[in-house]
């Protein structure tokens, strides 16, 4: 009964796929992640998109007061730069902020010293940065908290985009550093 089902699943994805012109039902939705973003560095000077253009690179969102995971996310992208050696200077990774007002470039350049100098941190206006985290269907909201502070709730997604920007896939670093550096390297 249980092949039957799987059968005839499999049928039916075949007839949408075939219908579909032969195209992924996700490659529409893979396509429109990732765009063009106008932020600024950890420097505080203007970094776009097309400043990564010709080397794959990383891209990461965030913020500095995150207690765990992002903290834990930026070591583990620094574990790959560092395993990439040399060829840590023809990949990018980039650390975007959620929380444009506490991450300006002062603050993000001073949490970002403890991590791999490969890794970019950016920041901008709100409107700036919500165009990136549109750009990259990022899930950001503030959360207040008891004591009047806040904190923010975000997708925790590395992506992995090509020497021409586009999305490949998220990137897994589950894994070895080593693993993860060499699945990098193919996009070099």
């Amino acid at each position: 009964m249980i092949g039957g089902f799987v059968c005839g699943l499999l049928l039916v994805l075949g007839v949408i796929v075939h219908f579909a012109g032969g195209a992924s039902p996700i490659g529409p939705a893979a396509a429109a992640v990732g765009g063009p973003f106008h932020l600024e560095d950890e420097d505080g000077k203007p970094f776009s998109d097309t400043d990564m253009k010709g080397r794959p690179f990383l891209v990461f969102f965030g913020f500095t007061h995150c207690p765990d995971v992002c903290p834990t996310t930026l070591f583990d992208i620094s574990e790959v730069m560092r395993r990439l050696g040399k060829d840590a200077d023809r990949a990018g990774a980039l650390f975007i902020t959620v929380d444009p007002e506490r991450d300006t470039p002062d603050k993000i350049k001073d949490y970002l010293a403890s991590f791999d100098p490969h890794l970019h941190g950016l920041t901008g206006d709100p409107t700036a940065v919500a165009a990136a985290i549109k750009a990259y269907r990022v899930y950001a909201k503030k959360v207040p908290l008891k004591d009047g502070d806040y904190t923010m709730d975000h997708t925790a997604v590395v992506y992995l985009m090509d020497k021409d920007g586009h999305f490949v896939a998220p990137f897994n670093l589950k894994r070895s550093p080593e693993a993860a550096a060499a699945e990098l390297r193919r996009y070099l």
